[in-house]
């Protein structure tokens, strides 16, 4: 059986799709990986008879990254196409047609509109077609042509991967797809639970100007993650912890736009140090690192298809508050502090306040979020996923 990636996500910088579709790669191409599927070959390939044979292809845009897993099952094609709408929808039909896969599996919202063959699709959310006042629009013309290939896609999928019973819920209503067609299959924390080291720990605390009690957040800043909300609610706790720190990492992607960096100046000249700091990027290591050193972290969303910060927080062993909303229940399960009014900065303060004054309490959740976070494998995941893919075809 040939199945066909649109592995264009996996270059460049990576976000959520291509780390998804990385880790996916890793397990598959692990030596003691087996399907629980058993297929039998259309097409063996010469001398390997009937049997259980799977052959990957995957597609590339513009180059052909240097740490993709390397595996026998593994063939990579170069498709150099300068628009990501002509790889999509034109170049990739045309090579997955030539090569006759027999599944074409589409991670990222999309599958080409005019491909007549079998596709499985993953849909992680679909917050640009259920709040599309929340989400972060590229151009003008993807209000319109992303919902429409995205539903078009849904339809014709022969299976649908999506991360969480919320957004599979979402899908159903926005698209009316039968509920038999997707598939709920969780992601994972993206690195190895034990990665704290003390002095690496200090080191990135020097980088970043920060002590040793901070709370954190890693993530884009969108508005339906209330970081104005989360800034007041800390500047208020500071009255009693005063040589505590907020640290938020991410792009400003706020519409109506609101100048975090601004607020931030204010209330530090108001408190007089620097209280909260912000900052872009923070690159995976340092991460890790800032998970595990935190009091704890700190992660609100009015819409989420799943939220991995929290659960990669919770894997790390840091305490964690975050919403009783969409998909993050699913996730944080009992183990975090649930906000239930996003918007309320005393309900904000309350919990931050609980768990600044509580050393017991962020002990407990912090072994009980290593606990859950267990619960979640990239073994799994990809274990569950090309079984799906198999028992589709």
């Amino acid at each position: 059986m040939i199945i066909g990636i649109d592995a264009h996500n996996l270059e460049g910088n990576r976000t959520g799709v291509g780390r998804y579709l990385f880790n996916l790669l890793k397990v598959w191409t692990a030596a003691d990986f087996r399907p629980s599927v058993t297929i039998t070959s259309p097409r063996p390939s010469p001398g390997e008879g009937e049997g259980e044979k799977i052959k990957f292809i995957l597609y590339f845009k513009d180059e052909i990254p240097a740490d993709i897993p390397q595996s026998i099952l593994f063939e990579s094609k170069l498709l150099k196409v300068a628009s990501t709408a002509k790889f999509v929808h034109w170049d990739l039909a045309r090579a997955a047609k030539k090569d006759k896969v027999d599944v074409l599996f589409c991670p990222g919202y999309v599958a080409p509109v005019c491909y007549k063959g079998k596709i499985a699709l993953a849909l992680h959310d679909i917050i640009y077609e259920a709040r599309p006042d929340w989400f972060n629009w590229k151009r003008s013309a993807d209000k319109i042509l992303l919902k429409w290939v995205s539903k078009k896609a849904a339809q014709k999928a022969a299976v649908i991967f999506t991360c969480s019973n919320f957004s599979k819920q979402e899908i159903i209503r926005c698209y009316g797809v039968p509920p038999q067609k997707i598939a709920v299959i969780y992601l994972a924390a993206d690195f190895p639970l034990d990665i704290a080291g003390e002095e690496k720990i200090s080191e990135v605390r020097r980088r970043y100007g920060i002590n040793d009690r901070f709370i954190f957040y890693a993530g884009s800043i969108f508005s339906r993650r209330h970081l104005p909300e989360v800034i007041e609610a800390f500047s208020r706790l500071t009255a009693e912890k005063s040589d505590w720190q907020l640290l938020l990492s991410g792009k400003n992607y706020t519409r109506p736009f609101v100048d975090i960096d601004a607020l931030i100046k204010s209330k530090n000249e108001q408190l007089g140090r620097p209280a909260i700091v912000r900052v872009d990027f923070v690159a995976d290591l340092e991460l890790r690192l800032l998970y595990s050193a935190c009091a704890f972290f700190i992660w609100l969303s009015d819409y989420e298809g799943f939220g991995l910060p929290p659960l990669e927080a919770m894997s790390a062993g840091a305490p964690v508050i975050t919403s009783d909303s969409t998909s993050l229940k699913e996730v944080a399960g009992n183990v975090a502090l649930l906000i239930k009014n996003n918007p309320d900065v005393d309900e904000i303060y309350r919990a931050m306040k609980k768990l600044a004054n509580d050393e017991n309490l962020r002990t407990e959740l912090s072994r009980k979020g290593r606990k859950q976070a267990k619960k979640f494998s990239w073994e799994r995941c990809a274990e569950i996923t090309i079984d799906k893919i198999l028992s589709n075809n």
